[in-house]
Order: structure tokens, then C-alpha cells, then sequence
């Protein structure tokens, strides 16, 4: 097994959201070699489904990438919080839905090269509207769509947010391993208008 010794450490940027690390490690070579590490408590995201089977995402604009995404709701974890606690809570500050069920689906290490950050999926069913009350500076558009549909947007690639890609390939997975139905979409249903 390979594994690399840590020699030196230090802080070389302290954020709100995550601090860097340059490690001075010792290789099985014996040689030594530089990691820039981002260090990040985690988060949690959560695919909700109604018992139409119509799935909530949000809409919001990324920096990084300057434009829009379309996403699970998804937040980082409060320290010491559990995963399941922080999935609840991003689920209802940014779409204002409450979960009454909470399916773990696993969890992630999205970019492990680099950044320690682990995030953990869930799949929220039995939902109850509530009040969204997203975070300050935090500007979302509520979507929400047929989960079919919105699995044919990850394979023509229009969804490219990596956890919602595999949080709604596994909540699909989950959800026919159980022979889960939705109910037929009433007449009085937003999603029923939409189709007229």
C-alpha cells in the first residue's frame, strides 16, 4: 500500500468556507513533495421528490463558472452538525419544503485530489410546504420538474453539477429497488397546469 508521511504543515489561507494547507510530504521513494490541501467540514445535498414524483432543485449563479446551475438543494455542514440534520435544513431554508422522510444514499469525496470535503446524499420523500428562508446574499429560483425529466437533463449533460448528477441517478435507483409509484398528477396539481 502507498501512503505519503507528513513532514511539515502549514496554514497558508484561513476562509469562511474552507482554509488551505501546504503539507511537506515524504514519499515511499523517499523523496519529498508538496500538497496543496483544501480543508472543508462537508456538506449535504438532497433530491425531493413529491408524491407526484415532481423533483425541487434551485437555480442559482456560481462564480466560478459564471453562470447559472441547476442544483439539489445542498448546504454545508454547520460544525459538529450531522448530515441528516444540515439535508433537512438546506432542503427548507432554500425551497421551503419539509421533509418528513430522509433516505440516506451514501456519500462523496468530490474532488479527493485535493480537498477534503465529504458530502452526504439523501433522498427526501413525504413533503410538507413550509416558509424558504434562504441565507443571506443567497438569491434562488425554486424549479421543480418530473424526475424523468430531469434525468434525461443529466444524460444530455444540461444538469453539470456532479452531486445533483449522482444524487438523482441514485435516488432513482433507491426509489425502483423499493417499487416506489408516484400518484396520479391531479387536475388541480401546478404540474398538471403546465401540461395543458
Amino acid at each position: 500500500m502507498f501512503t505519503e508521511k507528513t513532514i511539515d504543515r502549514k496554514t497558508i489561507f484561513e476562509g469562511r468556507v474552507f482554509n488551505v494547507l501546504l503539507d511537506t510530504v515524504e514519499l515511499v521513494s523517499g523523496k519529498l513533495a508538496r500538497r496543496e490541501l483544501v480543508i472543508h467540514n462537508g456538506g449535504a445535498c438532497v433530491v425531493a421528490i413529491d408524491e407526484y414524483e415532481q423533483v425541487y432543485f434551485v437555480r442559482q449563479y456560481r462564480k466560478p463558472f459564471e453562470q447559472m446551475l441547476l442544483e439539489v438543494p445542498a448546504g454545508k455542514l454547520e460544525q459538529d452538525e450531522a448530515p441528516q440534520i444540515c439535508a433537512t435544513r438546506e432542503l427548507t431554508e432554500e425551497t421551503g419544503w419539509i421533509a418528513n422522510t430522509i433516505i440516506p444514499l451514501g456519500k462523496m469525496y468530490p474532488t479527493p485530489g485535493y480537498c477534503s470535503e465529504i458530502l452526504y446524499l439523501y433522498l427526501a420523500l413525504d413533503l410538507d410546504k413550509g416558509i424558504a428562508r434562504p441565507d443571506e446574499g443567497e438569491y434562488l429560483d425554486i424549479v421543480s420538474m418530473p424526475f424523468c425529466e430531469a434525468l434525461e437533463m443529466v444524460d444530455r449533460n444540461e444538469i453539470q453539477d456532479a452531486k445533483t448528477q449522482l444524487a438523482l441517478i441514485k435516488a432513482r435507483r433507491y426509489l425502483d429497488s423499493i417499487d416506489w409509484k408516484p400518484r396520479p398528477i391531479e387536475k388541480d396539481h401546478p404540474a398538471a397546469r403546465e401540461e395543458d
